[in-house]
């Protein structure tokens, strides 16, 4: 599979994931917050920081009506207004370029989700390296086309999606243009259920699809994203926050510095860890010092004839390999052996000589 370049980034398998800081709405209608998440995300060893570009406006309508409300028990967000929520936790326009430009001076890749064709034309103002697609726009195929026309790599999560709607979101984005693509699982949950990750569904989709596959992850912790490396996750999308105890409207599931920083550390251990198919003594193990061997446990004159009494296995590994025991019992040894030392066939006789 190819190369795909996002940024400053190489996306290839068989090399760490890229780590992504979702800022999502966790700046807390702060541009002084969002620019020190960005600054933390750095710190931690995130790769790349992502906004999410919309308004109330473009994304909802201003309405009270039942339709327009919250209305599942389980949502984190049970009994909100969909267009309050989304005042709340919309990123202002104007904040794109500073938080863009924080960015490219510590080296960060920051890009972006659009979700409207009038958030694309802004951000291809700011010249938004790739696009991301949510979970709930991945069929909408206006949005979709658009990104595409770009002709920027796009990454599309495919939370709720069946294997026949990213089908059509795979071949519509490659009519309008997009060459360059990654799908991530996601369960468009918040927080998500670890039971339902399904993470086997990365390897085939990268199979189904020929693509490079990565996650976007709601669960809590790093559990989940770290396992997602061993079925061959390329990027790996969290929401991030300063803290969850200071709240914030994706808190609740977001990580904390710290935690970003383990995710970097574990899911770089993990791809390293996965390696090839390896038999055999590998680097780092000694199987002369760890392997029993042959050993003299009596001192013996030469002509003596080895028994089970004066030869035995132990370690370390130095002598006569234990699987040939049973060959020397009964062989004589051509000089006289010290309590200890490590039987080698240079001090055999063979039987009846």
């Amino acid at each position: 599979m190819k190369t795909i370049q996002l940024g400053n980034l190489t996306v290839r398998q068989n090399q760490p994931p890229i780590i992504v800081a979702e800022l999502s709405g966790n700046h807390n209608q702060s541009l002084d917050r969002a620019l020190a998440l960005v600054e933390a995300a750095y710190q931690a060893g995130a790769h790349a920081v992502k906004l999410q570009t919309y308004t109330a406006d473009t994304i909802t309508i201003n309405s009270t009506s039942k339709a327009f409300s919250i209305d599942d028990p389980t949502n984190l967000w049970h009994g909100r207004n969909l267009y309050e929520l989304y005042q709340e936790a919309h990123t202002p326009w104007e904040w794109h370029k500073p938080i863009f430009d924080l960015c490219k001076t510590l080296g960060l890749l920051c890009f972006s989700s659009p979700f409207d064709v009038t958030a694309v034309d802004f951000l291809e103002s700011l010249d938004c390296p790739c696009y991301k697609i949510a979970s709930p726009e991945n069929t909408d195929t206006i949005l979709l086309k658009k990104v595409a026309a770009t002709g920027k790599p796009m990454i599309i999560s495919t939370g709720m999606a069946t294997i026949a709607e990213l089908g059509n979101t795979v071949d519509t984005i490659i009519q309008a243009g997009c060459r360059d693509y990654i799908l991530l699982k996601c369960t468009s949950a918040y927080p998500a259920d670890p039971k339902n990750a399904n993470l086997s569904t990365i390897s085939h989709m990268s199979q189904l699809f020929h693509c490079f596959v990565g996650l976007s992850d709601h669960t809590l912790g790093t559990a989940v994203a770290v396992t997602s490396v061993a079925f061959g996750a390329v990027l790996i999308e969290k929401h991030f926050t300063l803290s969850r105890k200071e709240g914030g409207v994706d808190s609740a599931f977001s990580l904390e510095p710290s935690e970003l920083k383990r995710l970097v550390e574990e899911t770089t251990i993990a791809s390293h860890s996965i390696g090839r198919i390896h038999y055999g003594v590998s680097s780092g193990e000694n199987a002369k010092l760890a392997r029993r061997s042959l050993f003299i446990v009596k001192d013996l004159k030469a002509g003596e004839v080895l028994t089970r009494d004066n030869t035995v296995s132990k370690r370390p590994g130095f002598g006569i390999p234990v699987t040939f025991y049973e060959t020397v019992l009964g062989m004589k040894v051509v000089k006289d052996i010290s309590y200890g030392t490590a039987l080698t066939w240079d001090l055999l006789k063979d039987r009846g000589v």
